[in-house]
């Protein structure tokens, strides 16, 4: 296997070596291909001396030296990857020892298109467990049991239940099956770019799980994340979400071959999100949002705990 793990770098100075020294330890990383955002911090001159260090290292920025945001440079970094295989790993969260176990065997098989496993979580500060442990706590992210390519995608929609997702960093795709996506990550998607790669990549692609009983890789859980205060809600989460599903229902509604039952599903979930978003509705525009997407769901644990969550 000839692995090329992308990292995109933004704010990091003090994650980022951890980062790329997690994914060198593995003979099957061919190359780790950072690419710097225009980062208000140091973390340029740290991804200098990085690359200045380990001959597998390789360091780009954008054409114009600016910053594009989480997807437009992961486009670049697979834009100027050579192995045969992707992965990625944010610049703040670092992979363990086990993380290429399961895709040394799967990709064995040619029909495999991708890999996904569990992520742990690691606070970087007490400050920040003290902050963030409500949100994650000690859980894994991951799906919570093996199951079929064909039934990953409306699972991660929500239609099947308690079901659970992966993340980015447990993400490995063979880089020959990327041809087939019209679009990699949507640019101007500044948060949850990320969420509406994975369900489009799980729609295409063939993925199958690899370790999901423990953690391959681990989210770091600092005061900076953008994605943690969004999680936690010190950035309004219902709205950031509309524009996720107004873009997953864009996609939906051009996209023929989708069954007519997860278009419809799609569509009722993005109407929910407006609906609870509507500042007069507020808790009553929760209440709905579960009622109008799926309401034999609202049995299910997650659906449960996130519903009881809202109206607090």
């Amino acid at each position: 296997m000839k692995i090329s793990v992308i990292i995109p770098v933004y704010n990091a100075e003090h994650y980022v070596s951890r980062a790329v020294e997690s994914a060198l330890q593995f003979e099957e990383v061919y190359e780790v291909v950072m690419v710097e955002d225009q980062s208000p911090d140091n973390a340029l001159q740290v991804c200098r001396e990085l690359a200045e260090k380990y001959s597998r290292v390789k360091l780009y920025q954008h054409p114009d030296k600016g910053n594009h945001g989480a997807g437009a440079s992961r486009n670049l970094g697979m834009e100027k990857a050579e192995g045969d295989f992707i992965s990625f790993l944010d610049a703040d969260d670092y992979y363990l020892p086990n993380r290429f176990d399961a895709e040394k065997e799967l990709f064995k098989n040619n029909k495999v298109d991708g890999v996904y496993g569990a992520i742990g979580v690691h606070y970087y500060s007490e400050k920040a467990k003290e902050q963030y442990y409500k949100v994650f706590g000690d859980r894994l992210t991951t799906v919570y049991k093996k199951q079929q390519p064909r039934d990953l995608f409306p699972g991660l929609l929500n239609m099947r239940g308690t079901f659970g997702l992966f993340s980015l960093d447990a993400l490995t795709v063979r880089k020959s099956s990327l041809d087939s996506m019209e679009h990699l990550f949507k640019t101007h998607l500044r948060l949850h770019q990320d969420t509406e790669f994975l369900f489009r990549l799980s729609y295409y692609l063939n993925l199958y799980p690899g370790i999901i009983d423990a953690a391959v890789s681990v989210r770091g859980v600092h005061e900076n994340n953008r994605i943690t205060k969004v999680e936690s809600k010190q950035i309004k989460p219902a709205s950031t979400r509309v524009v996720l599903w107004a873009e997953v229902n864009r996609w939906a509604e051009n996209e023929k071959t989708l069954p007519p039952e997860i278009r419809l599903h799609i569509k009722r979930v993005y109407r929910s999100f407006v609906i609870a978003n509507a500042p007069f509705l507020k808790k009553w525009g929760m209440i709905t949002k579960y009622l109008v997407t799926d309401y034999p769901s609202m049995r299910s644990g997650l659906y449960n705990i996130n519903f009881r969550k809202h109206l607090l």
